[in-house]
């Protein structure tokens, strides 16, 4: 018993929906990994741990790049580049030989002691040579005032010239700074003086060209660029790999180029590339979720799931050499639209072609082209008229050509789209121009097989259910005429009304057509088609509960109808709930009158539902009242109109009729608007035949394949003009072809 129960707990946990809807997405996701990941399988085939396990021959002639000579290259040109010196301040160091010349001639007016004035100059003078150093402190300490100052302005002269041609940190080495100072100093200047000067000017200088970082490493780029690169042809039939040979960067890049896929199948790869789907899976479905609940179905998904698992599909098996812009992306943009919406058309393209880019390693040129086509065609197919259906072929064309010039403006400004040829781009330019409108082609061929497969009605089918020579309709016609000319007026309000509060109008319309079928099981049994048959109303014959089955059962007669007609479920729904959980008041007032109030429930005269649960079955509901209880009244005027559309909502809202459907109190407010607008356009006043005129009518005859009247005719239609009608004032300025006119 413990076992039973414990299977039964097992597989009631397996088949509820939350297990179910994990395993779909489970499986999907599986399923569009291993398609991705199959690209890579031919790759094992050839390489195995980076040796050749065949010989591999070129399919075409080749050109590749030897990227390691050409890196390599490049990197002994960089190494060449002189550093590029820019000065730094001069001041810095003129000051410092202002500041050294102040010091001595303050050390020469100290009263100090010989001893004392010479050790103070040491201190200032960093000499190596002690001769020289001594030559130099005994000339400070001893010179005249206008020989020490002819020594102090030709040292800073000299530094003038020093520092104009600069001071490199080689030329600060000791050796290269004298002769550098000597090489730069001025005219006129003594044997004695120079070693003086050269002394001073060894305080104070600094190198002042340092190098500029930035300007160096823009020259070692620019010569790096500026190295062609190393190019290796293979012939056709050349022989790339040889059995047992390493697999080098160049052998790799020709065999890419030669058409094979060179990505590694590994437990990584199948990781990263499975993570990336199912994110991107979630996260449509999460839009779906907040965004656009109505596309949750199974339905829905299922084509979604299609359409991405066959691109995915014809990428892994394009051709080699063939473009990806042959991918029938543009497809996929249009089936979206049309059958789900032009918002998640373009949310579904985007995250197909991150993963197409990802999984395919295509460059980003392409998802850039295709988002913006996604774009293109998610407004350009929310405009279209769906009742022309060459307008979808006008799609795939304006798609076709927004591809090229997108491509061509990216090719002007990178100069090449993508590493290859311009015949190679301008044939990308045919294939997505021609993928733009075969596609369009395809997709218009292929909709009454996508709408039948998986049960989507699409406003194409719409349109062709619309037509009155559907053999439903045809029947309704002929049939209950009553009830057909109930639906056509019954159709104008919903599709008005529908138009107005911003919902379907074609789908109203077209679900009003249908929403009485039911009716042709028992059309006799509605008072619309007694009149047109002449014949007593049955229901006097029958107690009112009979009756009440017989009217409530029209629903669901109806989609019994549609069902065996093949009607989708989206315009059964008109049919099941345009009288929602209504009460068929007529048969339970007349029950209360037979049977008394406390024998009568309400709920035994009810429709069975269920409730309209959207905007378009909704207004159908409103309509269906509406348009019985106005033709009811005969001749009513705009007030006593307004009043029982007014009357008929606010019972439907207190019934809770309403309750499931998402309009709101300002939609009702224009639905009785419109409604108000186009029932006083019905009820319009004819002109009364006078009654004489009348009778010659039918007292006369017309011949109508001529279009002449008989002469009695003529002559007594004269008469009665003569004599009743006012006779017009002729002005006389009137021409005799204007007068015979009249």
């Amino acid at each position: 018993m413990k076992k039973i129960e414990y299977f039964e707990k097992m597989r009631e946990v397996l088949t509820s929906s939350r297990v179910v809807k994990l395993l779909y997405l489970t499986a999907f996701t599986f399923l569009i990994t291993a398609i991705i990941a199959s690209q890579n399988f031919f790759f094992q085939s050839i390489i195995d741990n980076g040796i050749s396990k065949k010989d591999v021959y070129a399919r075409k002639t080749i050109t590749v790049e030897d990227v390691k000579r050409t890196e390599q290259h490049r990197r002994e040109v960089a190494q060449k580049v002189v550093p590029i010196l820019v000065p730094a301040e001069d001041e810095f160091i003129k000051t410092n030989l202002e500041t050294l010349q102040k010091s001595i001639i303050q050390i020469r007016k100290k009263e100090k002691s010989k001893k004392e004035k010479i050790n103070e100059l040491k201190i200032l003078f960093d000499m190596t040579d002690s001769t020289k150093k001594d030559f130099v402190i005994d000339f400070f300490l001893h010179v005249d005032e206008p020989s020490l100052k002819e020594a102090f302005e030709k040292a800073s002269l000299s530094l003038v010239n020093i520092l104009q041609k600069g001071i490199t940190e080689d030329d600060y080495e000791r050796n290269n700074m004298q002769t550098l100072i000597q090489n730069n100093l001025v005219s006129n200047v003594s044997k004695r003086q120079v070693s003086v000067i050269t002394a001073l000017l060894e305080q104070v200088i600094v190198p002042n060209l340092v190098v500029d970082d930035a300007a160096t490493e823009a020259a070692k780029i620019s010569a790096q660029e500026s190295v062609k690169p190393y190019k290796v042809t293979f012939q056709k039939g050349e022989k790339i790999l040889f059995e047992g040979e390493p697999v080098t960067r160049l052998k790799r890049d020709a065999l890419r180029e030669d058409g094979y896929n060179l990505y590694e199948l590994n437990w990584q790869g199948i990781l990263s590339i499975y993570i990336l789907v199912i994110l991107v899976t979630l996260l449509f479905l999460a839009y779906l979720k907040y965004f656009e609940k109505t596309y949750l179905e199974p339905r829905y998904l299922s084509l979604s799931a299609m359409l991405v698992a066959l691109t995915c599909l014809t990428a892994v098996m394009l051709p080699t050499g063939s473009s990806p812009y042959g991918l029938p992306i543009p497809g996929v943009i249009m089936v979206t639209a049309i059958f789900l919406s032009p918002r998640i058309a373009f949310l579904l393209t985007s995250l197909l072609l991150i993963i197409l880019t990802v999984g395919m390693q295509y460059n980003m040129q392409f998802i850039i082209i295709f988002s913006i086509l996604a774009l293109i065609g998610m407004l350009t197919i929310s405009k279209i008229r769906y009742t022309r259906r060459f307008d979808l072929i006008k799609v795939g064309f304006n798609l076709g050509l927004a591809g090229v010039l997108t491509m061509l403006s990216l090719y002007f400004i990178d100069k090449c789209l993508i590493d290859a040829s311009n015949t190679f781009v301008i044939k990308n330019y045919a294939y997505i121009f021609i993928s733009g409108v075969l596609n369009s082609i395809i997709v218009l061929g292929a909709s009454p097989l996508l709408e039948s497969a998986f049960h989507i009605i699409t406003p194409y089918g719409l349109a062709e259910l619309g037509d009155h020579n559907q053999p439903l309709l045809k029947r309704l016609q002929m049939e209950a005429p009553g009830t057909y000319h109930h639906s056509l007026m019954v159709s104008t309000l919903c599709e008005a009304a529908a138009e107005a509060v911003g919902a379907n109008p074609i789908l109203a319309r077209v679900g009003a057509f249908y929403h009485d079928i039911g009716k042709l099981k028992r059309p006799l049994f509605f008072v619309e088609n007694q009149s047109y048959f002449s014949i007593e109303n049955p229901h006097n014959k029958l107690n009112p509960r009979l009756s009440k089955m017989v009217i409530t059962a029209h629903p669901k007669d109806g989609l019994e109808i549609a069902r065996k007609n093949g009607l989708p479920s989206v315009i059964c729904d008109f049919i099941l709930q345009h009288h929602g959980e209504g009460i068929a008041k007529y048969f339970y007032n007349q029950a209360v009158q037979e049977e008394g109030a406390e024998n009568v429930k309400e709920e035994q005269f009810r429709y069975t539902g269920p409730k309209p649960n959207s905007k378009e079955t909704a207004i159908l509901m409103i309509a269906d009242a509406v348009e019985s209880a106005v033709r009811a009244m005969k001749g009513a005027t705009s007030d006593e109109i307004e009043n029982i559309i007014d009357k008929i909502i606010v019972e439907r809202l207190n019934d809770g009729q309403l309750a499931d459907s998402p309009l709101t109190l300002n939609d009702l407010k224009i639905i009785a608007q419109t409604f108000s607008r186009i029932l006083r356009g019905m009820q319009h006043n004819r002109i009364k035949y006078q009654e004489d005129i009348a009778e010659e009518f039918g007292k006369n005859k017309i011949e109508m394949p001529n279009k002449i009247l008989d002469e009695d005719f003529e002559k007594k239609i004269k008469e009665l003009e003569e004599s009743k009608l006012p006779k017009v004032q002729e002005p006389e300025n009137w021409s005799n072809n204007e007068k015979k006119d009249l």
